[in-house]
């Protein structure tokens, strides 16, 4: 897929946004600072379009990009570790729980984003349990391989692939734009 036109459309704060239904969603979801805003900036080539940050915690929206005024990319809060207070984690949650169980919205592809180098967390098993249960396709983005050590790699996706199970895990990185058209291939 070549992305030619790319729009931010709106950060969902509420319960209730409306999206055209008829638009495909694209969503990702990871932990606080594992990339997930970096990697629709690659997925765009678009390095402008969704706001990064070192800061855990920093995406408290759900962000809608209109890609190819064709398919939305649906970048959801972080969760795990965050620098906010316990009631706008517990906000977030929310917000999640809205979007994934009572929006109606039915994403054509969940990616569950995790960093390849640190390994699969235990939240990240809880937000893999809680996707399956709701029996959707879930591509894991095994994040930040440019960080892993050559040696390392092969033990360290493995790793990823055990925790996926049935789930297609691509190997990738937003900072050297590894893995695009896999997941292109993938998703679409």
């Amino acid at each position: 897929m070549q992305i030619k036109k790319t729009e931010f459309i709106t950060g969902m704060t509420q319960k209730g946004a409306s999206l055209r239904h008829e638009i495909p969603q694209i969503a990702f979801i990871g932990r606080s600072n594992v990339g997930k805003s970096s990697t629709i900036n690659a997925l765009a080539n678009n390095k402008n379009l969704a706001k990064t940050s070192s800061y855990p915690g920093r995406t408290q929206q759900i962000n809608i990009f209109l890609i190819n005024d064709s398919t939305y990319f649906v970048d959801l809060p972080g969760y795990g570790f965050t620098k906010t207070s316990k009631s706008v984690r517990e906000s977030i949650g929310e917000l999640i729980d809205w979007y994934f169980l009572d929006s109606g919205y039915e994403p054509m592809v969940i990616a569950l984003i995790v960093d390849a180098n640190v390994g699969p967390t235990e939240s990240d098993v809880a937000m893999l349990n809680y996707l399956e249960e709701s029996d959707r396709n879930i591509i894991v983005l095994a994040n930040k391989i440019d960080k892993i050590k050559q040696s390392e790699y092969v033990k360290k996706i493995r790793k990823v692939e055990e925790f996926a199970g049935k789930n297609t895990v691509i190997p990738f990185s937003a900072e050297k734009k590894k893995g695009i058209t896999e997941f292109f291939q993938e998703a679409f």
